[in-house]
């Protein structure tokens, strides 16, 4: 009887020491986030969004019954700090990370390689599409090369002036975020063409190329020398800079129609414009704050939960659907969440419904572009009015 009680005594203390150690287990990934860089002015809502997806699923339980770690970093745009990140997540064992900049995914993709860290980034730049060159680098946006050949082919398919062509003008700020769009980028010895071969190819004149800063305070000399060009259409790969060129543009009256890629609109940059932003299109691969389908109604109450009364722009669903299309991945993992495990489960999905926060989801070994699909809107009478969606074939 004595050794029984000394046996359970024993097996007690084991378990209560081991408790704090069992609970402590994590699913840990990593966040590289800008907040007060160049780019922070959208990367706080893609941040949150990040944020309130990991809140939401550890509040009901985790992923199979296990909570999400995650241990972010605001790294600013800098990519000397996100490569320091990096190597930060790297001793914290991280076995994903949600990350955000073109040129420092650029500059971290072969360690991701090496590392084997799936990798899901907020720049949709094409080249880092391609298993055979990126093979952890996954993303859930249509790619910027995409948005901005779907820019170029409404503008072709909907020009009725038969005695030339439309004439366009790419606006750009000299990053690699800036560039990727629209020019043939050289990527560990690969080449990846843009929109510029593309209108070409379509019969659509590229006639300027102004480059303007992301955090330009005012675009009137860029515009000016763009208005001897005299365009019809300017496209642009900007973030919330996009306010200024267009009340630029309306104080010079320009008569060019002006195209935002995803980063380059939003309801607080619409705001920000005024009636400048009258009559602007935009590509974007993502829901609005206005939409009604079941996966925006699950982002929006987790916003109301953790931030009651805001009304959140369309990169907090951005980041949202990033880290619950990573979170699915992890939860068909059979055994231990590990980098080449998380890869395995997302080359393995097919067109996953994230209930509306965009077209459904789809990678393969062939292929880490997540989304294939957009709208175009247009703002009208200050609001966002669908002119087409957009299916694209793989």
């Amino acid at each position: 009887m004595k050794r029984l009680s000394i046996w359970l005594v024993a097996i007690s203390l084991v378990l209560f020491f081991a408790a704090p150690s069992m609970a402590a287990k994590t699913i840990k990934i990593g966040g590289l986030f800008d907040i007060t860089g160049g780019t922070g002015s959208v990367g706080t809502p893609y941040a949150e969004g990040v944020r309130d997806c990991v809140r939401s699923i550890n509040d009901n339980g985790g992923i199979n019954g296990v909570k999400i770690e995650l241990l972010d970093v605001d790294y600013a745009y800098k990519i000397p700090q996100a490569l320091a990140a990096y190597k930060k997540f790297k001793t914290q064992k991280v076995v994903a990370i949600q990350g955000w900049g073109t040129g420092d995914t650029e500059a971290m993709s072969p360690l991701i390689k090496k590392d084997k860290i799936p990798y899901f980034s907020a720049s949709y730049s094409e080249h880092l599409t391609d298993p055979k060159v990126t093979p952890y680098n996954f993303m859930v946006g249509t790619t910027y090369a995409d948005q901005a050949r779907v820019a170029l082919k409404f503008i072709k398919d909907t020009w009725t002036d038969k005695s030339r062509n439309p004439r366009v003008a790419f606006i750009y700020n000299d990053t690699g975020f800036g560039r990727s769009p629209f020019f043939t980028v050289k990527f560990q010895g690969h080449n990846f063409d843009g929109a510029e071969a593309y209108a070409k190819e379509i019969g659509v004149d590229l006639v300027a190329k102004p480059i303007i800063g992301l955090r330009a305070l005012d675009a009137t000399p860029q515009l000016l020398n763009m208005k001897k060009a005299d365009p019809d259409f300017a496209i642009c790969q900007e973030t919330s800079v996009m306010a200024t060129i267009l009340k630029d543009a309306k104080k010079l009256k320009l008569r060019t129609k002006f195209f935002a890629l995803n980063w380059a609109m939003s309801g607080k940059i619409r705001e920000l414009a005024g009636d400048a932003a009258e009559g602007c299109y935009w590509t974007n691969p993502f829901c609005l704050w206005t939409d009604d389908a079941p996966g925006v109604k699950e982002a929006k109450a987790a916003s109301e939960k953790y931030h009651p009364g805001k009304v959140q722009i369309v990169n907090y669903f951005q980041g949202f659907t990033a880290m619950k299309v990573m979170a699915e991945a992890i939860g068909h993992v059979k055994g231990e969440v590990t980098g080449p495990a998380i890869k395995a489960a997302l080359e393995n999905m097919t067109d996953f419904d994230t209930g509306g926060l965009t077209v459904p989801i789809s990678f393969s070994d062939k292929s880490h572009k997540g989304s294939m699909g957009l709208n175009i809107y247009q703002v009208q009478s200050g609001k966002f009015v669908p002119v087409k969606k957009v299916l694209l074939s793989r």
